[in-house]
């Protein structure tokens, strides 16, 4: 079954000020989550419930929750801010 993406609006307004190249990528990624939620070189924040994928230079980091079938893009961040 294919989750669903959302995004939370402080990633909306994180997204919006990024380069549109890099930004396109962003999304692209993201949306990716539909299919496979946890794709390969994920992996799981410690001490958190979150995940988080590289894209170049930055992290989308969000939740999977599997009851409802949603992914919650919580960050996208520049990985010096990410982690913050």
């Amino acid at each position: 079954m294919a989750h669903s993406v959302e995004f939370a609006p402080r990633v909306r307004k994180e997204i919006s000020t990024l380069p549109r190249h890099d930004r396109e990528r962003l999304i692209k990624t993201a949306m990716a989550l539909t299919d496979n939620p946890q794709p390969f070189g994920c992996k799981k924040l410690k001490g958190r419930d979150t995940y988080r994928i590289r894209v170049g230079d930055y992290r989308v980091i969000y939740e999977i929750h599997d009851n409802v079938l949603i992914v919650l893009v919580v960050r996208v961040a520049h990985r010096k801010e990410a982690y913050q």
